[in-house]
């Protein structure tokens, strides 16, 4: 992997973190472009549908572009999905970017769930996150040993890795792009999210367990829900609403995991294997390209 072209297919960006992940990036060795609309501003998006759309497809079609890094999240991809041609090489993001994860699975094309431009600008050179990132980015192997938590379920699991945000997952439910539509059977689903009221998360995992995914999964990987509040309605935590919702499956689970909308966001490689060994003494998850 030697060039990454910048595109912007979702919301719009600051222009200066642009420029600071192309200039981190370069300082790496990478050669990076970046797409005509990527500083693009059309309301709350990066630019018209037709223009999002197009950078997308420039950067698939060229020859010379390795890997695609997503600008940014927010929201846009869902009204153009259904136009974006086969996923063929890796894209890079994550939060709204679960919408081209997805498109990727279909290929099995492995995909980075990681930090965006923002963080590659500004997070300090050593810190973990860039220096992981980086370390992804090569195509050296990931390993995390995560404490245990409380509602951590214990067991093992060897897998490819699917999913992302789940607001985003849950949109994409009863389309050619939902969770159902891999080749592969059980997956290890990651899920975070960001702002989403208590009983909207309940809803959102009651139709992945109605509509049959949480059945059909080797393990499961409980990010980090951001801003999410808990509902003393509900009667129970954000994180024990999730456990309730996979109470009848046997596979591990791994709560409070560093993935989401946290500057503390470490990367995975989608749709390549992952290994879950989650036990008394902690979690360890291994995942490489």
């Amino acid at each position: 992997m030697t060039h990454i072209r910048i595109i912007s297919p979702s919301g719009v960006i600051d222009p200066s973190y642009i420029d600071g992940a192309i200039n981190r990036l370069r300082a790496w060795g990478y050669i990076v472009s970046e797409g005509a609309h990527a500083r693009d501003a059309w309301g709350r998006f990066a630019g018209t549908d037709e223009d999002r759309l197009s950078d997308l497809i420039a950067a698939l079609q060229d020859p010379s572009v390795d890997a695609i890094l997503c600008s940014r999240g927010g929201y846009g991809l869902q009204r153009i999905i259904d136009r974006i041609p086969p996923i063929t090489k890796p894209i890079i993001g994550f939060s709204d970017i679960t919408a081209l994860h997805q498109i990727a699975g279909l290929a099995q094309q492995p995909s980075l769930h990681g930090i965006m431009c923002k963080h590659i600008a500004t997070l300090p050179e050593e810190s973990e996150e860039l220096q992981l990132f980086r370390k992804a980015l090569a195509g050296e192997p990931l390993e995390y040993r995560l404490p245990n938590h409380p509602l951590n379920r214990f067991g093992e699991a060897y897998a490819p890795i699917v999913g992302g945000n789940l607001s985003v997952l849950y949109g994409l439910q009863g389309t050619p792009f939902g969770l159902s539509k891999f080749s592969y059977q059980f997956p290890i689903l990651l899920i975070e999210d960001i702002g989403e009221r208590h009983y909207h998360i309940d809803r959102m995992m009651r139709n992945l367990r109605m509509s049959g995914v949480l059945a059909h999964l080797s393990g499961l990987i409980v990010g980090r829900f951001t801003d999410c509040d808990e509902d003393p309605l509900m009667k129970q935590t954000v994180y024990e609403t999730i456990k309730e919702a996979v109470a009848d499956c046997d596979y591990p689970v791994i709560f409070d995991a560093p993935f989401g909308h946290v500057e503390h966001n470490l990367p995975l490689w989608q749709h390549r294997h992952a290994s879950i060994h989650c036990g008394a003494d902690g979690v360890l998850l291994t995942n490489s390209l």
